[in-house]
């Protein structure tokens, strides 16, 4: 079947898209949920007669109050407004416009959701299954989800990292994260027992002599295991461990590195940065997860306490 080809954005927001990535290092999925979102808030505008350059705040409102009722989420009408905010102070600031209807939007109320934490048993249950499995695709999961709980990544870091970050036994993981910057992780015992058996058997992922950069080599289109297969892994391996899949993704394992971490001690800084999180506020969600103890014990020693030490993986 013949796709249709997604049509232009207006100009304004061409630019504006072309901002995000050039000067802001916005990655490629980024582009398109906002490509996605500004297309939506154009057609609108375009069904009312309005253009960027001339949409008035009651229409902007309008879009909204529409989002809501198609039943959209608060978190997701949110996420669209931050776009809108974003986009017309761009045209504020590049000229385009001489106000900003934006300005006197309000933001929906949010809850904020805790975050799904898996205990250590079922963590442990998860690579249990895994390594019950054996051969290839045992093994292939068993090394993504040390790597993965023992080091926090987000599951696009994880997929597509580099043969070369995994070689000669190392450490730390250096990770090219969000905005294109490097961080660096370090790597559970258990982990680098699990990277040096999966490099063993790594060759049977590929053609007969094909070759790959990727750790985690795919004869797909993008070269590496995708996120969406790796869920999917995931889910097995949960109903294998008999752990409720429901319960179980690759963020949440990533909530459970986290969470894990400030209960044996670890302070909110250190958690930060292995993470990624541009802002500690996003990390201290996990401090509500925590045992009241632990969690005053955290709280006091923010920001600046060193480590004491992590737990095992």
């Amino acid at each position: 079947m013949k796709r249709t080809p997604v049509p232009p954005l207006a100009r304004e927001a061409e630019a504006f898209i072309e901002m995000l990535t050039a000067e802001r290092g916005a990655s490629k999925n980024t582009e398109i949920a906002y490509r996605g979102d500004l297309q939506d808030l154009l057609s609108f505008l375009a069904r009312r007669k309005q253009a960027p350059a001339t949409a008035d705040a009651e229409a902007l409102r309008a879009y909204l109050k529409a989002l809501d009722y198609l039943g959209m989420t608060p978190r997701t009408v949110a996420r669209r407004l931050s776009v809108i905010r974003q986009f017309f102070r761009f045209m504020l600031a590049e000229r385009v416009r001489d106000d900003d209807p934006a300005s006197t939007l309000d933001s929906p109320k949010l809850g904020r959701p805790l975050p799904k934490v898996l205990s250590r048993v079922q963590v442990d249950s998860l690579i249990a299954a895994t390594q019950a499995k054996g051969a290839l695709d045992g093994g292939r999961m068993e090394t993504l989800l040390e790597i993965l709980y023992g080091s926090g990544l987000r599951v696009s870091e994880l997929v597509s990292l580099p043969l070369v970050a995994a070689e000669r036994d190392p450490t730390m993981l250096i990770v090219r994260g969000k905005g294109d910057k490097e961080r660096q992780v370090p790597l559970s015992d258990p982990a680098r027992v699990a990277i040096a058996k999966w490099l063993h058997i790594r060759a049977g992922a590929l053609a007969e002599g094909a070759t790959s950069r990727y750790l985690f080599p795919s004869r797909g289109r993008t070269g590496h295991l995708t996120r969406q297969r790796f869920a999917q892994l995931l889910k097995e391996a949960a109903l294998a461990a008999g752990v409720d899949p429901a319960h179980v993704s690759p963020h949440v394992l990533r909530h459970a590195f986290a969470s894990h971490l400030l209960e044996a001690g670890a302070d909110l800084r250190s958690v930060q940065l292995m993470l990624g999180h541009a802002d500690i506020a996003t990390t201290q969600i996990y401090t509500h997860v925590i045992p009241e103890k632990v969690r005053a014990l955290v709280e006091d020693h923010h920001p600046l306490a060193r480590r004491k030490r992590r737990p095992a993986s």
